[in-house]
């Protein structure tokens, strides 16, 4: 059963094609296009490809750019889309939010995958869930699989362009993170860096303190790879967290034909 697999962030859509609907299953092809790009997938990466029989997508980006995407898989494919929204629980993952539904699609299916992805190792574990990206979230979820809850923060550019539109004599190229910065530009980019990582440790401290036990701790995104190096706490960094949590949904939801 080819499964196709789409994440809409706020910049660019991601997708991978897979031989079947289960975690595990073999990539059969992957890509990533600016959203800018969308209108030709269709007549380009998605051109000879096999047929997916079924799809799951995760979108955070607005409807219009959810519908453009669609659009392109009727030019080629007669699947029916199927987008994941928060609910109050799927995939062995229970939302704890007030109002579940709320609860920003990708922020779930990344909690989804990194529950598989631990389970898959051994015995269950509280977590911390990471996102780097435009903006950067930090989930809590105890051992059951409970989602405690999260912090949303900017992203290391949203930071930048505060401090630009609201500070005189700011606008200086990005800098390199140091313990002691002596120049604006690594000053603005360590001082991002650490806001965001002070952030990130914060919520390990409580997911310890709260369920008595060391969380594990993952860490997905387009800036993930800029954040791992200057946490205090080890993180793993992976890629795929949203596919991952896209495949054990599909898993859950898609009997075998």
């Amino acid at each position: 059963m080819t499964f196709l697999a789409i994440d809409i962030g706020n910049t660019r859509l991601k997708w991978a094609l897979y031989e079947d609907a289960h975690p595990g299953a073999t990539l059969l092809a992957q890509g990533a296009e600016f959203l800018e790009q969308i209108d030709t997938l269709a007549e380009g990466p998605w051109t000879g490809l096999p047929t997916p029989q079924r799809m799951i997508g995760c979108s955070v980006a607005a409807d219009a750019v959810r519908r453009r995407a669609e659009t392109q898989m009727d030019e080629l494919w007669d699947v029916p889309a199927q987008w994941v929204h928060a609910s109050s629980a799927e995939a062995g993952l229970m939302n704890g939010y007030d109002h579940p539904a709320r609860l920003g699609a990708d922020r779930w299916v990344a909690m989804i995958g990194a529950r598989h992805r631990m389970l898959a190792r051994g015995a269950a574990r509280p977590m911390v869930v990471v996102m780097v990206g435009t903006a950067v979230t930090v989930e809590a979820v105890d051992t059951s699989g409970r989602f405690l809850g999260g912090f949303i923060l900017p992203g290391h550019g949203i930071m930048l362009r505060a401090l630009e539109s609201g500070t005189a004599g700011l606008h200086v190229p990005t800098g390199d993170v140091r313990a002691f910065p002596t120049n604006t530009s690594d000053a603005l980019t360590s001082g991002g860096t650490y806001a965001i990582a002070g952030a990130i440790e914060r919520m390990v401290q409580h997911v310890r303190s709260h369920c008595a036990a060391d969380p594990a701790c993952f860490m997905t995104g387009g800036a993930g790879w800029k954040m791992a190096p200057h946490m205090s706490v080890g993180f793993e960094l992976v890629d795929s967290l949203i596919f991952d949590g896209l495949l054990e949904i599909a898993r859950h939801r898609f009997a075998p034909l």
